[in-house]
Parts: C-alpha cells; sequence; structure tokens
C-alpha cells in the first residue's frame, strides 16, 4: 500500500500480519472507546473487518492498527485507529487515515464515517470533516 508515510514505516492490510493479542492488550487497555473489551469480541471484530496495520520496515514491528467495517458499495466505518504511544508524534495516525482513504477510494463509497473525542485535527489532516447536518444521523446503543 502506497501512502504518505514517514520513512522506515509501512501500512498492510496483511491479516497474517497482525498480532491479535498486542492489538487487543492496546484497545482494551488504553483505548477510551474500547477499555475492559473482551479478547473474544476484539476478535470477532478483526475477523469481520478489513484491517489495517502499521509496521516498522526494518523490524516489522506492529506499531499501529485500524480497522474498517463496509461492504465495498456505498459504505464504510473507519474504527480502532490505534498508534502505539511510543510511535505517537511522527504523524502515523494521520498517514494511516489517508492510507485507509487511499485504499477504498476505487470502491467509490459514498461515506466514510468515523467517530473520535480527541483526534480531529489528525483525521482532518487527511480530509474528514465534521457531519454538516447531524439531526439527520441517529443512533442505536452507545452514543
Amino acid at each position: 500500500m502506497t501512502t504518505d508515510l514517514p520513512d522506515g514505516y509501512e501500512i498492510s492490510t496483511d491479516p497474517a500480519r497482525l498480532d491479535p493479542a498486542l492489538i487487543h492488550r492496546w484497545l482494551s487497555e488504553d483505548a477510551y472507546w474500547a477499555r475492559g473489551r473482551s479478547r473474544e469480541k476484539q476478535d470477532l471484530a478483526i475477523a469481520g473487518s478489513l484491517n489495517f496495520g502499521v509496521y516498522g520496515s526494518g523490524s516489522g514491528e506492529q506499531l499501529g492498527y485500524a480497522r474498517v467495517v463496509t461492504d465495498y458499495a456505498t459504505f464504510a466505518w473507519l474504527c480502532d485507529v490505534y498508534i502505539a504511544p511510543a510511535a505517537r508524534g511522527r504523524g502515523l495516525g494521520t498517514a494511516l487515515a489517508a492510507g485507509i482513504r487511499d485504499h477504498l477510494a476505487p470502491h467509490g463509497l459514498r461515506r466514510i464515517l468515523l467517530a473520535t473525542a480527541d483526534a480531529h485535527g489528525v483525521y482532518a489532516k487527511a480530509g474528514f470533516e465534521p457531519i454538516t447536518k447531524p439531526e439527520k444521523w441517529m443512533v442505536l446503543g452507545e452514543s
């Protein structure tokens, strides 16, 4: 996958490269939106999603993760975006969001949605914008 990643990093959609135990630890222990998520629930989420890993090019160490739930025709939900604390501040989050945007572009999706409490600037750099008509949207479950 090609995107504007800093030198020394790569993004891959190869599921064999993912470290599910590491992803679970990151999300269930450190991510405000997934804190306490069970390993079983996380493994099901991974299995039902298009997954992206960020890796150190030399070491192959997984440094980030994101997943997309999509029908590949009209809609995608970008979620569980996470960069390891030691790798933050290098532009990897923005590069990951941009790489996902570019990976999905050939499908001609009508929209890609995400929710964030604290990383609006990261996603804005990849072209995401606030919803202009939030009154159109509804949710069932946590909001």
